[in-house]
């Protein structure tokens, strides 16, 4: 290969935030010391994220229009119930997980396994356990360059305080088990009242199967199908889920010898490999990504990539607006 490949020593490179490199954050929220909760790990991949922790490491601060983010679990760990104001999509690269909607869990409930996808609708109370036998890991695309802060159900809140764990009312933690006390001029964030619960939207089964694409199903064809040995099927932001959501969603296949010859976009692009490796140019620069791996791509800019393997590379890739952004090519 005439390429010279490199890792982490380029700007090209610099765009690729490995799997292998990520940095948890174990206490991101208020039920992070609730037995059942304890053992979750939160990643903020790009963008604030919703993390309640100031402490909580930010891979890349770079603006996109939206964020991501992930979340790795152990077996029987489950995040408790929430809601958000922006869109939230979870695409699962490893585990088995059940999604629960509810303000108790109890409205609609849905299970997920590698490569499946689900786009959570907003204002929705939901939470999400891993119920398989291995830690999975979810990567996870929010709306916005700043997708606000969580609601938590009521009951979230009286478990936290148990074990010393109180939120603010500007969004951030306090840990008193550690002798952390409410700064002068801050209160404690209100428990959410009955009035709040009763806005927020339920969801029957069958509406929330609605919101889940499952790995390997057809759909619309996105613009690198008319490639040889290249399909991509569109999942959010076309077909069944295309409601707005800030970004746009499809899904990869490079057979083995197959490429994306260069092109450029006017949008913010993100790709997250789930199987395989791919060979990326970018920049005058060839590196590989492998399983795990996020990789965006600098507007304008051309990119190219291939599968030099054996095996065919499956990949996820985020676009910004809900407008379709169709490639130029170079």
């Amino acid at each position: 290969m005439s390429d010279t490949m490199t890792h982490d020593t380029t700007r090209a490179s610099s765009r690729i935030i490995r799997y292998d490199e990520l940095k948890p954050c174990f206490n991101a929220f208020i039920d992070t010391r609730t037995p059942g909760s304890d053992k979750k790990e939160n990643f903020t991949i790009i963008g604030p994220g919703v993390s309640e922790n100031p402490e909580q490491f930010v891979h890349m601060a770079e603006p996109h229009g939206f964020n991501i983010g992930g979340a790795r679990q152990p077996p029987g760990c489950t995040n408790s119930q929430h809601s958000h104001n922006t869109a939230e999509v979870f695409y699962v690269h490893s585990g088995h997980w059940r999604f629960d909607l509810g303000e108790h869990g109890e409205d609609a409930q849905v299970a997920l396994s590698p490569g499946d996808l689900i786009s959570i609708p907003t204002c929705v109370f939901r939470g999400f356990t891993n119920i398989g036998q291995t830690p999975g890991f979810l990567w996870a695309v929010l709306g916005g360059d700043d997708p606000g802060r969580v609601l938590w159900a009521p009951q979230v809140f009286d478990m936290a305080s148990s074990y010393g764990l109180v939120l603010l009312d500007d969004g951030s933690l306090i840990d008193t088990a550690r002798g952390e006390t409410i700064p002068e001029g801050k209160s404690p964030m209100p428990v959410t009242s009955r009035a709040q619960v009763e806005t927020l939207k339920t969801y029957s089964k069958d509406e929330l199967e609605a919101c889940v694409a499952r790995g390997g199903s057809q759909g619309p064809r996105g613009s690198f199908d008319t490639l040889s040995g290249v399909s991509e099927t569109l999942l959010v932001g076309a077909g069944r889920m295309d409601w707005p959501h800030g970004f746009r969603i499809s899904e990869i296949a490079i057979k083995p010898g197959a490429a994306i010859p260069a092109y450029r976009l006017d949008v913010a692009d993100v790709w997250f490999v789930q199987s395989g490796n791919a060979i990326v140019k970018l920049q005058g620069t060839t590196t590989i990504v492998g399983p795990g791996d996020t990789m965006t791509f600098p507007r304008h800019e051309p990119r190219s990539m291939r599968n030099a393997g054996d095996e065919p590379v499956r990949m996820v890739a985020v676009r910004g607006g809900d407008a379709e952004a169709s490639p130029l090519w170079s």
